[in-house]
């Protein structure tokens, strides 16, 4: 079944996909348009009038006046944008939501794209968060995952960040890349903390279908590291930067005390959001709905979203779905979930089944409860969770 329902502000924190880059990574799956290494924004014709249809899918969302806290601009390489266009969605943003005093505003930024001009226009028009696309420390690592920047590339662009002084500053790893070794693992880990980021991402390589990795290899296929070895790499990252005073408050993200990214919460914590952009997702009153991921099927939908005055028709998710996605999204935290919040929105008896499910998991030391809340135990809970879920889903779903 479905229903016509409005896009509503009970969200405080908005998506906004950018989806342009110089180059597709080898591993990436992201709905992405491929304007090569000459354009950038004030440029490219194409990225005008993304950002002019985006502009118009902000203006026509239904909003009643509660204003953001979040903002994150995700790609594709939002650093592709120009200082004006950023400032014109923003502005968009403002005049149809709000944007509160103390906002989280991050923008997702690749080593080589940006200057000094350039990032000083973002921090000015009120970016003050950077997460910047590393991934390696090694040079023939960012060539084989098809990276366009270079370590010299990466050095140069947290000189600038630190620079312009932003008060937020995160890296992005990869672990599991092929002819990847511990040796380089170690060291990109200890580049990463002595450059100072208040935020480390770690996200081990996944071989999707459809992406160059995936022609390549298969999962499991040299030269992809064993699974052994990826297991390691986790306990790595793990051993390195808790040692180095970062938090491990998620599967795959690292911060230091009072630095954990606002927005990426909002995804775990299951709260709603507004998405906007090729390919971004909503989560609003209870039902998710994804744009489409093509750059001219999305022109054609915000046309019809205008000839409807804002009304998307989407699909009613079902209270079973919302538990497994709020199991699914708040096990990735530290803390994990609330059961005394599962007990009163879903029933104490789903809360004894999800604990008669994971019975086993408890004996083996990946699952536990602490001050009432249901959380996965590092590392081993965390580098296990994909069997806990699983087994999760085919109990309760």
């Amino acid at each position: 079944m479905s229903q016509k329902v409005n896009i509503s502000s009970i969200a405080s924190s908005a998506y906004i996909h950018v989806p342009f880059c110089r180059r597709r990574c080898f591993y990436c799956d992201f709905p992405v348009f491929v304007v090569g290494d000459r354009l950038r924004g004030e440029t490219s014709a194409t990225i005008s009038q993304y950002v002019e249809v985006l502009c118009q899918e902000i203006a026509i969302t239904p909003a009643f006046g509660q204003p953001l806290k979040t903002i994150f601009f995700g790609g594709g390489t939002p650093s592709l944008l120009s200082i004006e266009q950023l400032q014109r969605i923003l502005e968009a943003i403002e005049g149809r939501f709000g944007i509160a005093s103390q906002a989280e505003i991050s923008m997702e930024m690749d080593p080589g794209t940006f200057d000094l001009a350039h990032l000083a226009g973002y921090r000015r028009a009120g970016v003050n968060r950077v997460s910047l696309g590393v991934q390696a420390f090694q040079d023939e690592l960012l060539k084989i995952a098809g990276r366009s920047h270079s370590v010299v590339d990466i050095l140069a662009a947290v000189e600038l960040i630190q620079q312009v002084e932003l008060p937020e500053f995160s890296i992005d790893l990869i672990s599991g890349l092929p002819h990847q070794s511990l040796g380089q693992w170690q060291d990109s880990l200890d580049k990463a903390v002595a450059l100072g980021s208040t935020h480390i991402s770690i996200y081990d390589l996944t071989i999707e279908p459809g992406t160059a990795f995936g022609r390549y290899y298969k999962p499991g296929d040299r030269p992809l590291p064993t699974d052994e070895t990826t297991v390691k790499m986790y306990q790595m990252g793990q051993q390195v930067l808790t040692s180095a005073g970062y938090e491990h408050y998620e599967i795959s993200n690292y911060a230091q005390p009072n630095h954990q990214c606002r927005h990426n919460r909002v995804y775990w914590e299951n709260r709603p959001y507004y998405g906007f952009g090729m390919g971004a997702a909503s989560y609003i009153e209870g039902k998710r709905f994804t744009r489409p991921r093509k750059t001219q099927e999305y022109y054609r939908w915000v046309q019809d979203l205008i000839a409807n005055d804002g009304v998307i028709d989407w699909e009613v998710t079902p209270p079973e779905e919302i538990l497994l996605e709020t199991l699914m999204l708040g096990l990735r935290l530290a803390e994990g979930v609330n059961l005394a919040a599962l007990a009163a929105e879903f029933g104490e008896q789903k809360v004894d089944e999800i604990h008669k499910c994971l019975r086993s998991h408890f004996d083996k030391g990946w699952v536990e409860i602490v001050e009432g809340r249901l959380r996965l135990c590092d590392p081993d809970g965390f580098l296990f969770s994909n069997v806990v879920l699983a087994d999760l889903f085919s109990f309760l779903g």
